[in-house]
């Protein structure tokens, strides 16, 4: 039941009665109240509303408020402040909408009148390549969005559009010709690639580091920005002898960024220096430096072969691209994430000619410079996005991603008929979908909406991107292997220091509630409700550990960085998959010890009571879980719905504290509180489960 939904249709009618001169706004403010002695919601357009009709909100409020028709939903609404509107729901209502709850399979979320058909591109590694922290954001966002908006009742179709065909293949070819290693590569073939890839990047990177460092180009910038230091402090010097104060802080703020550039620039010619003395001492890496000049050329000749069909480097990818398939499902069935389809940059290899000709065709691209590239223009695209033509062609006649983009584009357009694509890809890329989305403008695509769901970087504990101590990119199977152990030593800690009961939440969580403390009994006989058996326990370590690594990632503000803390993720208290899980696990430990069938009780029951102030905020809580979807699945923000459940976990928490349940004063009021205990669980069950998060009877 979405309530917000339903007091905007309400009010809305309102405004046009009261004021037919006024169109509703677009947003009318309706929000659940902070303060419960205010009432549960709040609406605050009257304050914009009259300011807009040069009113006095306070009047516009009492006249909307006059024909407001809520008398089936809410109290007589209130009128405080300014214009603020308050509203209390009716106590028949809050019932009514929870025995539909009860009974409902969906917790009361309702179908959209009209399902939108939803393309979601996400995860996309590149083959031949071990998948690494960098892909847990797109992964784990993206298929939580696909989990909620199916919910919501829309047509989604996931698609994980994997680099199979790119020029990391050239390097890899490159690689496995001149340094392979056919050992390793027998016991490990991703494993040997993915060295393969990393050595060739590193010859590229050293070759283009050396040639920098002799050209003395550094060293030019390094002397120019000496002398421009040492002239602003000179003229520093004489703003302090004239005594301006004004000029003398301008020359400081000049000198202070000046000094900052010459540091920067000095930094990076001791890296060089050290990368090239490096290189010179490992007499491996300078062979092989000597012995392949020119490797990023050599690369890109592996590349243009490949995507010309030769024969050996087509057979050479025919034998790599099922290892490399393998390892990554492998990865995807230990985080529980699916795909409808899997279509790589080689599946529309065939189609990459024919977007470059007609993109030629309709005069949108033109040759630069022997390459083939789209232009825009400043009324197309701002600056800096339309400073750069995106290319389409190289001059060596190899395609590009934006090339394929464009082709997959068409081909989803054409065989899915979206009304909607979403690409999940880090903030990085958002030149590339700025141009990629105007180019498809330009060409006369069938229209579609089309948007770049971009997150921010995974940071490790010093502020910097997650690196290992040697300085690599973090391997993604790693990162859930130690999950999975600090998993399991949390829960064998846990085991040790049982703490549940119906009326006493001493749980560490971060909702404390004053209240009886009554039912302590029940805390001693969790002892017997612990996981027992290695078997459960390893099982229970794996799905808590995997949960909080994906949960750390979905609770954050997507487009924020976040610091990478199994610390934190794993903490028994506050925002955590493990608080969540054992939130849910607690809820679910109180039917273990009652001889009522739960499915029998959801059919036979009459009515909810919700007499007390914690039954009744709970109530409200579990009315909210639709808003949560819908705000989640609107702004492609799961971090919405994983605050909602901690919202309700805390809501629950000052209920379990405060309301008896197994000894309630009578039968009547026992299942009452038995079913708001079973909604909780549910409603938690099945907002981890579209978070892609399993939960667990016992922890």
């Amino acid at each position: 039941m979405e309530i917000v939904r339903l007091l905007e249709t309400r009010f809305e009618n309102a405004i046009r009665q009261a004021m037919p001169e006024a169109s509703p706004p677009d947003d009318l403010l309706i929000r659940p109240s902070q303060n419960p002695d205010f009432g549960d919601y709040q609406a605050n357009f009257a304050m914009p509303l009259g300011k807009k009709l040069g009113k006095s909100p306070r009047e516009v409020a009492a006249a909307v408020a006059a024909q407001l028709q809520v008398d089936d939903l809410c109290e007589p609404p209130e009128i405080a402040g300014p214009g603020f509107i308050n509203l209390r729901m009716r106590q028949k209502f809050l019932t009514d909408s929870l025995a539909t709850m009860v009974r409902d399979a969906r917790l009361g979320v309702s179908q959209p009148s009209r399902p939108l058909t939803i393309v979601i591109d996400y995860s996309s590694p590149n083959c031949a390549k071990p998948m690494h922290v960098g892909h847990i954001r797109s992964t784990v966002i993206g298929d939580a969005l696909c989990k909620i908006l199916r919910f919501l009742g829309h047509r989604v179709i996931s698609d994980n559009h994997i680099g199979d065909w790119g020029t990391q293949f050239g390097m890899i070819l490159y690689g496995y010709k001149n340094f392979l290693d056919s050992k390793a590569y027998a016991i490990s073939p991703v494993t040997e690639l993915g060295r393969l890839y990393k050595y060739v990047r590193k010859l590229i990177d050293t070759q283009a580091a050396i040639a920098r460092f002799e050209s003395g180009e550094l060293a030019k910038k390094i002397a120019g920005a000496e002398a421009n230091v040492a002239a602003l402090e000179a003229a520093l010097a004489a703003a302090e002898a004239s005594g301006d104060k004004k000029e003398k802080a301008k020359a400081a703020k000049t000198l202070k960024k000046a000094a900052a550039d010459e540091a920067e620039l000095r930094a990076e010619a001791a890296k060089l220096e050290s990368l090239v003395a490096d290189a010179k001492a490992d007499p491996k890496l300078a062979r092989d430096l000597a012995n392949h000049p020119g490797m990023n050329d050599r690369v890109l000749a592996e590349t243009a072969k490949l995507h010309a069909g030769d024969a050996e480097n087509c057979q050479l990818w025919d034998e790599f691209l099922p290892a490399c398939r393998d390892e990554m499902e492998r990865i995807y069935r230990r985080l529980h994430v699916t795909f409808d389809y899997t279509l790589g940059e080689s599946f529309y290899q065939p189609m990459l000619a024919n977007v470059v000709e007609d993109a030629l065709a309709k005069g949108v691209a033109k040759a630069t410079e022997n390459a083939v590239g789209i232009f825009f223009t400043p009324d197309e695209l701002a600056p800096p996005a339309c400073d750069v033509p995106m290319l389409i062609r190289k001059k060596d006649g190899a395609f590009l991603y934006a090339t394929t983009d464009l082709a997959t584009i068409q081909y989803r357009v054409k065989e899915w008929n979206p009304d909607r694509i979403l690409y999940l890809t880090d903030h990085r890329q958002g030149l590339h979908f700025q141009q990629l989305f105007a180019a498809v403008k330009k060409l006369g695509f069938p229209p579609v909406d089309l948007r770049h769901v971009s997150f921010g970087t995974v940071l490790g504990e010093d502020g910097k991107p997650f690196k290992t101590r040697s300085g690599d990119t973090v391997g993604l199977e790693s990162l859930l292997d130690e999950s999975v152990v600090r998993a399991r030593a949390v829960i064998d800690a846990s085991s040790n220091n049982v703490n549940d009961s119906n009326n006493s939440d001493d749980s560490g969580n971060d909702h404390p509630c004053d209240g009886n403390r009554e039912e302590v009994g029940v805390k001693a006989s969790m002892a017997n409700d612990d996981p027992t058996t290695e078997t459960e326990k390893a099982k229970i370590a794996e799905t808590v550990g995997i949960a909080a690594l994906k949960y750390a990632d979905l609770s954050q503000n997507r487009t924020s960085d976040y610091v990478f803390s199994y610390d934190k993720m794993l903490a028994m208290n506050g925002n955590t998959a493990t608080y969540m899980q054992y939130a849910y696990a607690r809820v679910r430990s109180i039917f273990r010890k009652t001889e009522v069938d739960i499915e029998t009780l959801r059919r036979t029951s009459s009515s909810i009571s919700l007499d007390t102030a914690a039954e009744r905020a709970l109530a409200l809580s579990l009315m909210q879980f639709e808003a949560a979807l819908d705000h989640a699945a609107s702004d492609s923000m799961p971090h919405h719905l994983a605050g909602y459940l901690y919202e309700l976990a805390g809501a629950y928490s000052c209920f379990f504290e405060k309301c008896p349940v197994l000894k309630a004063e009578s039968i009547a009021l026992r299942e009452s509180r038995l079913l708001l205990c079973d909604l909780v669980a549910r409603t938690i069950a099945k907002g981890l489960e579209l978070l892609g998060i399993e939960v667990v009877e016992r922890m």
